[in-house]
């Protein structure tokens, strides 16, 4: 058991028998008779669900040990993503809402790292971005103001809103989180 203070970003711990990863942990230490309290955003690896909670210096919470592996995504079964190790063939299937923002950038083939509890799927450890073509987009406006956007398809169905210099065969950077375009890349 460990100190509420020590509870860092990304940590995945087991609180009230759940098992959560730390989205955003934030200490603040306390001054006088006021003791440190430990603000947290956590998601239940299990459910999707985000809750947030204060610690305080006192409370303990348990970190549990998270086996990564790399794992090859197949297909699409019902609403089931189902993956492959590719070194001993194993198949795991993960429930669509568990993969979250990220269901839209899956690639059949594509390698990804999986997290592992006692030989339970928990999640997809996926990127903060990814880097996709464009597949089409209207011409330009011939306009001053260079912060006007416009939609744009990616090569994987997904339209997101970009300047208007891209073209159609560029490649873009998007935020997996907010699906929103980050720059073009060269």
């Amino acid at each position: 058991m460990k100190p509420a203070a020590e509870m860092r970003t990304g940590m995945f711990i087991r609180l009230d028998n759940e098992l959560y990863r730390v989205a955003l942990a934030d200490y603040q230490a306390g001054g006088g008779k006021m003791h440190g309290v430990t603000h947290a955003k956590l998601r239940n690896v299990r459910t999707g669900n985000v809750t947030e909670r204060r610690f305080r210096d006192n409370e303990k919470f348990e970190e549990i040990e998270i086996e990564r592996r790399d794992m090859e995504y197949l297909y699409l079964d019902g609403d089931q993503c189902v993956f492959m190790n590719p070194e001993t063939f194993e198949q795991v299937s993960l429930a669509q809402e568990r993969l979250g923002a990220y269901l839209p950038f899956l690639q059949p083939n594509q390698s990804l790292q999986m997290n592992f509890f006692d030989g339970e799927a928990l999640e997809v450890s996926y990127p903060d971005s990814v880097i996709l073509r464009v597949e089409s987009t209207p011409e330009p406006l011939h306009i001053q103001n260079s912060s006007v956007l416009k939609e744009a398809t990616l090569e994987n169905g997904l339209e997101i809103q970009v300047p208007q210099f891209i073209q159609p065969g560029d490649q873009v950077k998007i935020d997996v989180e907010s699906h929103k375009y980050q720059e073009r890349i060269r």
